[in-house]
């Protein structure tokens, strides 16, 4: 599925009706019908709603919601952030109606607008129908009041299309926006779900269908949502006389003194993701944590510098015999010269696909190139502020244009991790993921992460399908994890033990169409 801008948002409604004859009105009568039959799973039976229209095209979904609760027998009151005389032609049409229908409506101009607007918390639930994706600039007068009464009143709120006051492409707020419990939005999804203050606002969301034409929806933009389905068909599947070295040989170069956990996270999401065969190369200490507890491992011990790896180990690393056909790189290796030297040794000649992670991008930062093979960055935040020099904010506040930033600078595939991880490479759109919950904010959920992408990258996978299917698949690990244990308190080495069950219900699914 396709993601809109506020642009194209506007340009499919525009096309649907010049090109296919749908009105406004039809399109309003749709979109009020499908707010209204969420509603009626969220309200007790003759619940009080309150219903806040704008003056345009939103407002008029909002006179349609109305309209439909109080022919249901709903008790319905309609707070309007406008003057009568404001209301654009469309919207007139649908306060009309729910004239007609017996709706008395309060208008921003009338005396007791700010007394009733104190009065929201005897409400079951409040339509949000302020502004749409259409909106730019700071609210003010009657909406900015109208969005801090809904705030204030404590009653759940449904947002029409967007929550009212944010930016539909950054998600960023426009001084003040509403608090949704639930959004439902129309057609496609829109980029503020997934950054800034919308992916907190918009509550739990979803999209609508109202008729929209195919051929419409379709129409590609510059950024999707990852499809389980598709990930289904790109997965690689097991040949039955396969061996180990048909399913993938994956070197994991990570771990410190301090941290040797990060490389047995790594080599766990490799194995549990199907790699036929992992090896560990890194310092003592990491080895011999990894032969406690993981005897499928094979171990390469390297050489160290105060319990780090250094140039010289890059030379015994290069001088191995075993081929491999993706590496795992930077999981917990810290920062320090020595750390850049043994990378920059090890990078003058190498060409097996490779993730680049943690401090193998904190390296990268200070100056260290990349190497000329296949690569995939996966920064958090704090390392892309690094990579790119932008602010924290500046990252959250524009996600899609970060991602586009990365990509420019090193021209390899790179996701930009966090809710909705991000997924790009070079002349394709932006992939979104849908799968994931906040209990991934925890130490080991990428090196497990990059375990997964290096396993399928080892499989053969080119590197944006490799990412895009890695990161839908450890996500929907992790939901399952939070299924079974709420979203709180899992561990990544838990993620990683669900990857099995997580595959198997992607491959089923694409089996099942």
């Amino acid at each position: 599925m396709w993601i809109a801008s506020s642009k194209h948002a506007q340009d499919l409604d525009a096309l649907a009706r010049s090109k296919y004859r749908l009105s406004a009105a039809t399109l309003m009568e749709r979109a009020g019908k499908e707010v209204f039959k969420a509603l009626k799973a969220m309200l007790p039976e003759r619940g009080r709603i309150a219903v806040f229209c704008g003056k345009g095209n939103n407002g008029g979904d909002g006179f349609v919601v109305a309209r439909l609760a109080k022919q249901a027998g709903y008790t319905v009151d309609v707070f309007v952030a406008a003057k009568p005389s404001e209301l654009g032609a469309d919207c007139k049409k649908q306060f009309d109606k729910a004239e007609k229908a017996g709706i008395e409506c309060r208008f921003a101009d009338h005396p007791d607008w700010e007394e009733k607007l104190d009065c929201l918390g005897c409400r079951d639930l409040v339509v949000d129908a302020l502004l749409g994706t259409g909106a730019k600039g700071t609210v003010r007068g009657p909406i900015r009041e109208a969005i801090r009464a809904i705030n204030c009143s404590g009653v759940p709120v449904v947002s029409v299309d967007i929550p009212s006051g944010i930016d539909c492409d950054t998600g960023e707020e426009m001084g003040e926006s509403v608090w949704a419990l639930r959004t439902i939005t129309f057609g496609l999804p829109k980029k503020f779900l997934f950054q800034g203050a919308g992916l907190e606002r918009a509550g739990y969301w979803t999209v609508a269908d109202i008729g929209l034409p195919q051929e419409l929806l379709q129409t590609p933009t510059d950024a999707r949502l990852i499809d389980e389905e598709e990930v289904g068909d790109i997965l690689p599947e097991r040949m039955k006389g396969g061996h180990k070295r048909d399913n993938g040989s994956v070197l994991i170069i990570a771990g410190s003194s301090r941290m040797p956990g990060a490389a047995a996270l790594a080599a766990l999401g490799a194995l549990r993701s199907g790699a036929g065969l992992v090896s560990v190369a890194g310092v003592a200490d990491v080895c011999r944590a990894i032969s406690t507890n993981m005897p499928e491992v094979v171990l390469l011990p390297l050489s160290e510098e105060g319990g780090l790896l250094g140039p010289s180990a890059a030379q015994e690393l290069l001088s191995f015999d075993p081929k491999f056909d993706a590496a795992v790189i930077g999981p917990g290796l810290t920062q320090g010269e020595a750390v850049q030297g043994f990378l920059k040794e090890l990078w003058k000649d190498w060409r097996v696909p490779t993730v680049v992670d943690a401090d193998a991008l904190n390296a990268v930062a200070k100056g260290v190139r990349l190497p000329r093979g296949e690569v995939v960055l996966t920064p958090h935040v704090g390392e892309l502020s690094r990579l790119l020099e932008f602010s924290v904010a500046e990252i959250e506040s524009d996600r899609f244009g970060t991602l586009e930033a990365v990509l420019d600078k090193f021209g390899s595939c790179a996701l930009v991790k966090g809710a909705h991880t991000l997924v790009g490479y070079p002349g394709f759109p932006a992939f979104v993921n849908t799968t994931g919950n906040p209990g991934m904010a925890s130490g080991g959920m990428g090196d497990v992460l990059s375990g997964v992408i290096g396993t399928l990258l080892s499989q053969g996978l080119p590197c944006i399908d490799a990412a895009l299917c890695g990161v839908y698949w450890h996500g929907l690990a992790a939901d399952y994890c939070a299924c079974t244990v709420g979203n709180v308190g899992y561990l990544a080495t838990e993620v990683a033990e669900m990857l099995p069950r997580a595959r198997a219900t992607i491959t089923s699914s694409c089996e099942d169409e």
